[in-house]
């Protein structure tokens, strides 16, 4: 393969990979929610629930509670849209509209394990550690004590025991947060 064959050929891969966020617009949600396609059957063809995604995607919390406002504005039964919103706004540290905005996701789909990991890891945030174990409880009811989402909130909650000061430990910067 010629040279000039090899850096058209390396320029179409990398276009393709530019581009397949945006060919599979659910796949992003997938990564921070639970995987269950029945809570978000409607989303990928919401272009608002779209660009809330790649917001989300691009760490821009405002502008996804923005689109995510939107998405449920025209379906409001779109309980991974409220999920991601709750979580978008627990990053901007605010936790009041996070709390509401799991609360609509878990009356919608009262099983949606990524709503309820991220409702446990927003009330540690906050000091209510009974909470985050009832939450815990919740999801081990759910999914079984293995699952990704109770192992997730099982060690944030150890993390959250093992630190003494628990809010340095509750950084909004870190990854997991």
């Amino acid at each position: 393969m010629g040279k000039f064959s090899r850096i058209l050929a390396t320029g179409l891969v990398a276009a393709l990979l530019a581009a397949a966020p945006a060919l599979l617009p659910e796949a992003g949600a997938l990564a921070a929610s639970t995987g269950d396609k029945s809570s978000n059957s409607s989303a990928g063809k919401d272009s608002n629930f779209a660009r809330g995604e790649q917001a989300f995607r691009d760490g821009e919390w405002q502008e996804a509670v923005d689109y995510y406002k939107k998405a449920v504005a025209a379906d409001p039964k779109n309980a991974e849209a409220y999920n991601q919103m709750g979580y978008s706004y627990r990053r901007l540290g605010q936790a009041d509209p996070a709390f509401d905005a799991y609360a609509k996701a878990l009356d919608i789909d009262p099983k949606h394990r990524g709503a309820h990991e991220y409702l446990g890891e927003t009330y540690l945030l906050v000091g209510d550690l009974a909470k985050a174990e009832a939450a815990l409880a919740t999801l081990a009811d759910l999914c079984g004590k293995q699952c990704k989402e109770t192992v997730k909130l099982r060690k944030a909650i150890e993390r959250y025991n093992a630190s003494a000061d628990q809010q340095t430990l509750l950084d909004l910067d870190e990854e997991n947060w």
